[in-house]
């Protein structure tokens, strides 16, 4: 095994060269990462704040959250909570002074240290969908299930775009691969095909150990190097209502004991696995958050971890997941209010219930998109690419929501609204005076380049010019570009070293059978 300690990274090559040209296919805005600008929506005032603390405080003290995890249930007695069983009910100095010693921001920093990012403050960090078990683009035209070069594809996506800037799960689950070693191929894939943040799924203690020496292995760290700062995350959902499994928890105790990051967002539909209320279903998520968050701050004191958002509606027609509602952007915005009030990282998500990558899917998205950009959001998880409730990934989504999200980092920037003598420009107005025009001035000609957004998907067209040049729709003009950026795509660089000894890690797991699967 190569010395991970005095082995030097190597970034020349093809893919070095290719990630100092940028982009190939489109003319994208740099790697960013937003600061948002704004203040936030607070849709509750301070007797509303207090109101669904101590709604999430008292269900935490008088009902209690169901852990399905022994070890979990032994390490919250020995904090003085109260047992029954399994149901754990503790009180809110305790849980209040557990959430007080999680940092209010904190880094993760990938094998390639360009790509660190900021959790928390007003940063906004968008990722990539993740967990969908289907796939849709428009040469199939219909629902299929995820494959290992689909996964690849919208991997290559994830790295190729600026505005993406962490890896999330599985972009689409590769379910050609067995599950008993699909974790090592996809990780091994997102680590060669990608140089952001990683994430690794808490299901089952071989898969998170694995991941972990796959991303130690892929920094060129050692075990001390690794577990001093962190260099991936997980995230968790609790099972609604007011219940924790044993996986996910057994996942987070691990990564919490190695010095990574845990976010923690409970999955609550309102109307059915928590209340019709959106205030009560906010606090029911709270308390699902919060309880976990206290747990891991008592195993390791200022671990850090971010409070995730989840909470939308079903239809009460049907009970199908609803995305993007009004609903929806109001609890994102409460829950926002709230992380700021307990002083945590929020995440929250870019999703929609449209089944293709229609009209539907983009005012539900941005909708998702706009309300986590109101409420303070720090991680945006399924930014990019979702469909169908998170049935479905989609490269041409995928390309769309970017669209969005460079929308958004070009709204955050403050040179729009800087306020200088050069931007009231009133000397450009006097030499216009009351029947000229601005086009052809110096003050015009000096910055029309770098003025206004420039979209890269959009057609600004008229219809003529757009009925002439093919008629060509949205979607389809995603789906040209998705195909241009995978038969163009060059990874991003990594030692010869580094990427044999992965190989050799995978296929030794390989050997050893992977993690344990039911069937």
């Amino acid at each position: 095994m190569a010395d991970t300690q005095t082995r030097k990274r190597r970034g020349g090559g093809r893919a070095g060269a290719a990630a100092r040209r940028g982009s190939a296919v489109i003319d994208q805005m740099p790697w960013n990462p937003p600061i948002n600008i704004d203040k936030p929506t607070e849709p509750l005032d301070q007797a509303g704040i207090e109101a669904i603390h101590e709604g999430a405080m008292r269900i935490l003290e008088e009902i209690g959250i169901e852990f399905y995890n022994e070890e979990a249930i032994a390490i919250l007695k020995e904090a003085g909570c109260t047992i029954t069983g399994d149901n754990v009910r503790m009180g809110r100095d305790f849980v209040m002074e557990m959430i007080g010693k999680a940092p209010s921001s904190f880094t993760i920093t990938p094998r390639n240290p360009d790509k660190t990012i900021e959790v928390g403050g007003k940063t906004l960090l968008f990722g990539n969908v993740s967990s969908p078990p289907n796939y849709w683009d428009l040469e199939i035209g219909t629902k299929v299930s995820g494959n290992r070069e689909m996964c690849r594809n919208l991997l290559k996506l994830t790295q190729y775009f600026n505005c993406i800037h962490f890896a999330g799960g599985y972009p689409v689950e590769p379910v050609d691969i067995h599950a008993s070693v699909r974790h090592l191929d996809v990780l091994y894939d997102k680590l060669t095909l990608t140089d952001k943040a990683m994430h690794a799924y808490s299901l089952g203690k071989e898969r998170v150990e694995d991941v972990m020496e796959m991303v130690r292995i892929a920094g060129g760290l050692s075990h001390e190097e690794f577990e001093a700062t962190p260099h991936m995350y997980t995230n968790i959902n609790s099972t609604s209502p007011l219940k924790h499994d044993h996986p996910m928890i057994d996942g987070c105790l691990r990564l919490a004991r190695r010095g990574q990051a845990i976010v923690v967002t409970p999955f609550t539909l309102a109307g059915a696995m928590a209340p019709v209320t959106m205030a009560g279903a906010v606090a029911q998520s709270l308390a699902e958050a919060l309880c976990a968050i206290a747990l891991f701050q008592y195993v390791r004191p200022g671990i850090p971890c971010v409070i995730g958002t989840f909470t939308s509606n079903v239809d009460m027609k049907s009970g199908a997941p609803a995305f993007g509602t009004p609903e929806y952007m109001r609890s994102t915005q409460m829950t926002g209010q709230m992380a700021r009030y307990y002083g945590l990282p929020m995440r929250s998500s870019g999703v929609c219930a449209a089944n293709v990558p229609d009209g539907q899917s983009i005012w539900e998205t941005s909708n998702s998109l706009w309300a986590a950009v109101q409420s303070g959001t720090n991680m945006v998880y399924h930014a990019a690419g979702w469909l169908e409730g998170g049935l479905i990934a989609s490269p041409e989504k995928f390309i769309m929501d970017c669209e969005i999200l460079q929308q958004i980092q070009r709204y955050m920037q403050p040179e729009i609204t800087a306020t200088g003598p050069d931007e009231i420009a009133l000397d450009a107005i006097k030499s216009v005076g009351n029947d000229g025009h601005f086009f052809g001035i110096q003050h015009t000609q000096d910055r029309y380049t770098s003025a206004f957004y420039q979209p890269f998907l959009s057609d600004w067209k008229n219809y003529e010019g757009w009925d002439v040049a093919g008629g060509i729709w949205t979607a389809e003009r995603a789906h040209h570009m998705f195909k241009e950026i995978v038969t163009s795509f060059e990874p991003p660089a990594m030692d010869d070293g580094i990427r044999d000894e992965l190989a050799d890690f995978v296929a030794r797991r390989k050997a050893e059978g992977g993690a344990p699967t039911d069937f």
